[in-house]
């Protein structure tokens, strides 16, 4: 499939997990493809660029960086994030404003400083990273779930504020994907593989979403071949959000 020939896309977070497959997948549709990451080591044909989203000088450095190197962009990808476990009560303040930082100030400065490459595009797109966590009231996730409501809520908003600008906004709500991330999580449990079978276990097709299976939706959401979509929220969720089973009888 070669439905991204000709486009220039950019991936935050793009070196692991999801970022890396989304990626993978927007240059083997054609597309000519920036990773940003702190440690940008990627495989060819991407291009990797050293980047901290939480800092603003660096961002735009990271931006004009790509857009010299592809020729412009057409697509930014916003995956960059990361997790936080606990209560609302379980991390101090500073834990609360770094996670907000990265998940949720941070798409609002990779977009800031990519706008002006995305208004001259003639296929522009922007696809957020967000998760069922911010549409679904998981346990013990109280500070992810809110900095993910709060990429729901932005994807909205920009999606709002730049349609007549021929700049499209969604975001892909991921249940739990088989990523390094939830695997180091699984790895520091008292007993991996029952945390594992239960992190499965609540995701209704009883298994967790691959990286893969995400790449596909924000390629799509990426593609002119969704020209009419925008304001739009993607579960690849395994039907957690809403299915309602019965319990497995034994």
């Amino acid at each position: 499939m070669s439905d991204l020939t000709g486009l220039r896309a950019v991936v935050t977070g793009g070196a692991s997990g999801l970022g890396l497959a989304a990626a993978t997948l927007l240059a083997a549709r054609g597309a000519r493809v920036a990773v940003f990451d702190l440690k940008p080591d990627v495989p060819e044909p991407l291009t990797g660029i050293a980047a901290d989203v939480t800092d603003d000088a660096s961002v735009r450095s990271a931006v004009a960086a790509a857009a010299l190197k592809l020729g412009g962009i057409d697509i930014v990808v916003n995956n960059a994030g990361i997790g936080a476990q606990g209560n609302v009560a379980a991390n101090d303040d500073d834990e609360w404003h770094r996670v907000f930082d990265v998940n949720v100030v941070g798409i609002a400065r990779v977009t800031r400083a990519a706008l002006p490459y995305l208004r001259k595009s003639s296929a522009a797109a922007i696809v957020n990273t967000c998760s069922i966590a911010a549409t679904a009231g998981l346990p013990n996730r109280a500070l992810y779930s809110a900095s993910k409501g709060a990429v729901l809520a932005l994807t909205m908003a920009m999606a709002a504020d730049h349609v007549r600008e021929g700049i499209r906004v969604n975001c892909v709500n991921p249940g739990t994907a088989d990523t390094p991330w939830v695997g180091r999580l699984l790895d520091a449990a008292a007993d991996p593989e029952a945390e594992r079978a239960a992190l499965e276990a609540r995701q209704p097709m009883g298994r967790l979403v691959s990286a893969e299976e995400v790449a596909l939706a924000i390629a799509y959401l990426a593609s002119p071949l969704a020209g009419s979509t925008t304001g739009t929220a993607i579960a690849v969720d395994g039907g957690m959000q809403n299915l309602r089973l019965p319990a497995a009888r034994s």
